[in-house]
């Protein structure tokens, strides 16, 4: 008989409480809300974030008004999360599809597209406002 060791541990996780709580912030478990809350009142205190690290990709920025609608960042996006709106002849990002390779920023003439150090971006919604640029 063939012994599956794999098997025997796919059956053992498949009955077993997930380790990791489910993220956006609501689905904290009380004891970390109630820290929160704590920290909002000034009784508690929480410790500095540590800083990104240079050159980080974060989430995207765009200015709109040096865009000159060239649609160069399109061509190169390999995840398709540029798209082009021709009546403006701006541009729309979509943050939940970009995989931040930053190649549009690379080839931009105008340096109007940018990568910031902002990086907490999960959310349920992948059309909500904060994750669509324009």
């Amino acid at each position: 008989m063939v012994r599956l060791p794999m098997m025997t541990e796919l059956l053992r996780q498949l009955f077993k409480k997930p380790a990791t709580n489910a993220f956006p912030a609501r689905y904290l478990p009380p004891s970390v809300t109630t820290f929160l809350h704590k920290v909002a009142l000034g009784e508690a205190a929480i410790n500095p974030p540590m800083p990104v690290p240079p050159k980080f990709r974060g989430k995207i920025t765009y200015d709109r008004e040096s865009c000159i609608g060239c649609q160069l960042c399109l061509k190169v996006c390999p995840a398709h999360a540029i798209e082009f709106l021709p009546t403006t002849k701006r541009v729309r990002i979509y943050v939940a599809q970009c995989i931040f390779c930053s190649q549009c920023n690379d080839i931009c003439p105008k340096d109007c597209l940018h990568m910031t150090d902002e990086f907490l971006l999960a959310t349920e919604n992948r059309f909500a406002d904060c994750q669509i640029v324009e």
